[in-house]
C-alpha cells in the first residue's frame, strides 16, 4: 500500500501571527502591552496572540475594500 500524501495547507496571515507570538513566549521575549513586563503565563500569551491575530484580519479586511 502506498502512502498518501497530506496535501500542504497554507496558514493564514492570523494563524502566523499566533504562532510568532506564542514562539516570542517561549523564547521569553513577550511583553505585555507597552510595558517590559515579561509574560509567563501561556493563558495570557494566547489571549495576546489571539487579540493581534484578529486586529491583523480586520485590517487586511478594511484594506480589501
Amino acid at each position: 500500500m502506498e502512502k498518501q500524501k497530506k496535501s500542504a495547507i497554507r496558514k493564514t496571515p492570523a494563524q502566523r501571527k499566533v504562532a510568532e507570538v506564542m514562539h516570542e513566549f517561549k523564547e521569553g521575549d513577550l511583553h505585555s502591552g507597552k510595558s517590559d513586563e515579561i509574560v509567563t503565563n501561556r493563558k495570557q500569551a494566547i489571549a495576546i496572540a489571539l487579540s493581534e491575530a484578529q486586529a491583523l484580519e480586520e485590517k487586511e479586511k478594511k484594506n480589501n475594500i
